[in-house]
C-alpha cells in the first residue's frame, strides 16, 4: 500500500495523479476463511482491522450486501464523546475516544477528527442534577468533563438563547475532548488498512443464510456463493435481529429509524457540538458550513432509511427556541438510519447460543462514537473465543441474569 504524505502528493502531481492505487482491494470471495464478518460498516471494518493488527488473523473476509459504509456509518451526525455514567459504558467509549485521537496517524488516512468539545445542556433541575452526578462519575473514571453554569454555556456558544420561553438553560456538562470526525473517512481508513494487512473486503455480497451443524457454525450462504468459516461475527446494526434469526436464535433488540438533517451552508457561527436532551435535538456545524442536526428515533419499528416530516418539525421547532438564528435557514436534506435498540440502551458484544458465532449490536444511537473501541473489543472477543475485560459486561447473558447497564435512565438519550 502506497503511504499517503505531502511528499507523495507532490510526487504524484508530476504525473497528473495517475499513479495512485486503489484504496482497498476488491477480491473474489474464497471458499473458506478463518473468520467471516458480516457487515462492512465502521464496526465490522474496525473488527477486521484489529483482528489482523492486534491478533495476527488475516484470513478474514468482511461481507457487505451493498457498499462499505453505506449503512449507519454514513448516516449519522458524527458526534464523539465518552462522558457516560455507567462504568462499563465509560470504559468502552473512552477507549474509543482515545483511539480516535490518533486514528489518522495509525491508519495513515485523514479521518478529520475535530476535538471541538461537546456541551450537553441542562434545561431542567432534574437534568442539572443528573449532569452533576455524571461529572462526579466521570472524575472517578478518569474522564475529564465539568459542570458549567449558564453564563459559561453562553460564552462557549454565543448563538444560544439561555432564556428560552419553555426551557431556559440552567447549565451543562462540558467535555472539551469531545468533537466530531468524518464518518465516511473512518470507514474508508479502516477498509484501506485492513485490506493492506490481507483482509478481504467483499462488497455486493449479501448473506442469505447461515450454516449451522451440530450447534456450531460452518459457513454462510451468500449471493456470490457459499463461504465456509470457523468463526462468524454478526456486525450489522439495525439488521442484527434478521441475521440472528438465520442462525436460529433471537436477540433482545428492536430496529427503529433515527432521524437527522442538515441545513443549507452558512458562515461559521458555532465551533462546538451542543446536545439539548430535554427538547431532544443536537447540533454542530460541518466544515462546509451546514448545520448538522439530529433528532429522535421513531416510535415504531421499521427498516426505512427515509426521514419523516413529523421529526423534522419536532426537532427544528425545539432547536429554534434554543437557537433562534436557525429560524430562517432552509433544510438541505434529511435521512434516517436504522438503529438497533436494547432495553437498557447498551450494546451487546460477545458469544451467542451458536458455537463460533459472535454478535456486536445494540449500539442504538451511539454507534459512531464507539467504532474504534467496539472493533478493538470485538476483535479480542473473536480471537480469544471469549470476551475481554472491556466487552465482558456487555455479554448477551446479562439480560437473563438481570445485570443491566442502564444508560437510558442515566443519560436520558444515548447519542
Amino acid at each position: 500500500m502506497k503511504r499517503y504524505s505531502a511528499f507523495a502528493v507532490a510526487k504524484e502531481a508530476f504525473s497528473y495523479h495517475q499513479g495512485w492505487e486503489r484504496a482497498w482491494r476488491s477480491p473474489e470471495p474464497k471458499g473458506r476463511y478463518d473468520v467471516v464478518i458480516i457487515g462492512a460498516g465502521g464496526h465490522g471494518l474496525a473488527t477486521a482491522y484489529y483482528l489482523a493488527k492486534n491478533h495476527g488473523l488475516t484470513n478474514v473476509a468482511v461481507l457487505e450486501k451493498g457498499w462499505l459504509g453505506g449503512g449507519n456509518t454514513g448516516r449519522n451526525t458524527t458526534i464523539i464523546r465518552s462522558n457516560y455514567l455507567q462504568p462499563p459504558s465509560a470504559a468502552i467509549y473512552d477507549l474509543a475516544h482515545t483511539l480516535y485521537e490518533n486514528l489518522s496517524q495509525k491508519l495513515n488516512f485523514n479521518i478529520m477528527f475535530s476535538p471541538r468539545g461537546v456541551l450537553m445542556l441542562a434545561q431542567t433541575e432534574h437534568e442539572l442534577r443528573a449532569w452533576k452526578r455524571t461529572a462526579h462519575a466521570n472524575r472517578l473514571a478518569g474522564i475529564k468533563s465539568e459542570l458549567v453554569d449558564a453564563e459559561r454555556v453562553k460564552s462557549l456558544c454565543p448563538i444560544i438563547n439561555i432564556d428560552g420561553p419553555r426551557y431556559p438553560v440552567l447549565g451543562g456538562l462540558w467535555q472539551p475532548r469531545g468533537g466530531t470526525a468524518r464518518h465516511d473517512a473512518v470507514a474508508w481508513g479502516y477498509a484501506r488498512a485492513a485490506s493492506d494487512l490481507g483482509v478481504d473486503v467483499i462488497q455486493q455480497c449479501e448473506v442469505t443464510g447461515i450454516d449451522v451443524e451440530g450447534g456450531k457454525v460452518t459457513g454462510a450462504q451468500t449471493s456470490r456463493g457459499a463461504i465456509g468459516c470457523d468463526k462468524l461475527a454478526i456486525v450489522v446494526a439495525g439488521h442484527s435481529g434478521e441475521l440472528a434469526r438465520m442462525a436460529g436464535f433471537r436477540l433482545p433488540v428492536e430496529s427503529v429509524p433515527l432521524q437527522a438533517l442538515v441545513s443549507e451552508p452558512i458562515k461559521p457561527c458555532m465551533d462546538i457540538v451542543v446536545m439539548a436532551n430535554t427538547v431532544h435535538g443536537y447540533m454542530s456545524q460541518s466544515d462546509k458550513g451546514e448545520m448538522v442536526i439530529g433528532g429522535g428515533s421513531d416510535g415504531y419499528n421499521a427498516f426505512t432509511q427515509r426521514g419523516s416530516f413529523q421529526h423534522v418539525e419536532e426537532t427544528v421547532r425545539a432547536l429554534c427556541e434554543t437557537f433562534p438564528i436557525l429560524s430562517r435557514l432552509k433544510m438541505l436534506r434529511q435521512w434516517g438510519g436504522i438503529v438497533d435498540m436494547t432495553g437498557d440502551r447498551s450494546p451487546i458484544i460477545g458469544k451467542t447460543p451458536v458455537e463460533g458465532i459472535f454478535i456486536n449490536c445494540g449500539w442504538g444511537t451511539g454507534g459512531f462514537k464507539s467504532i474504534p473501541g467496539s472493533g478493538w473489543a470485538m476483535a479480542a472477543t473473536v480471537a480469544r473465543g471469549a470476551p475481554d475485560e472491556i466487552a465482558g459486561p456487555f455479554s448477551l447473558d446479562r439480560f437473563a441474569e438481570g445485570r443491566m447497564i442502564d444508560e437510558s435512565v442515566a443519560a436520558a438519550v444515548a447519542h
